[in-house]
């Protein structure tokens, strides 16, 4: 169950965009209404509490998975530059609603790892974080050697997610968990 408490990265501040402070953001969203959408965001630097901030416009650059946005306050250039490296957050809450066999990262994090041997399932690991890079990579320690390994979030390695049951199954193709 996801805690409502919680944040959600959506977005990274990466550099100014103009002279009019907008800014360039690298989404880590499938949501693009994150940027385009006016209303209330969050921005945090580092470990620092999040602070409210409101979406004014966004657009999509052409061909990229990046989007220039406007943000109330921010007028100039250097105020945009003083927002570099900052992360665009929503609270867990307000997640979108998903389809069916769709998940959000928050639900996968912590998930155990098993794996079918033997016709018995046996715990492998859990899933300590998400790589979204244009395609979906579980990051999974695995509990025998505290090694991390990338498995690719598809049907067909990852055939079972029972977010109840807190596990998930996955079918790695041969020398996968060896990498």
């Amino acid at each position: 169950m996801i805690n409502k408490n919680e944040w959600l990265t959506v977005g990274l501040i990466t550099s100014c965009h103009g002279i009019n402070g907008l800014v360039k953001v690298k989404s880590l969203s499938d949501f693009e209404e994150r940027f385009l959408k006016p209303g209330i965001r969050w921005l945090q630097k580092e470990n620092e509490p999040p602070a409210i901030i409101e979406l004014l416009s966004g657009f999509k650059q052409p061909g990229k998975e990046t989007f220039i946005v406007k943000f109330q306050g921010i007028n100039t250039r250097n105020h945009a530059e003083q927002l570099k490296k900052f992360k665009i957050l929503v609270k867990a809450d307000k997640l979108p609603k998903l389809q069916k066999e769709e998940f959000h990262f928050l639900e996968l994090l912590n998930l155990e790892v098993k794996i079918l041997e033997n016709d018995e399932l046996k715990k492998i690991g859990k899933v300590i974080n998400l790589e979204n890079e244009k395609n979906n990579l579980l990051v999974i320690e695995l509990f025998k050697n505290q090694k991390k390994v990338l498995i690719p979030f598809v049907k067909e390695i990852v055939p079972l997610v029972d977010i109840k049951n807190n596990y998930l199954i996955i079918k790695p193709p041969n020398g996968l968990l060896e990498l």
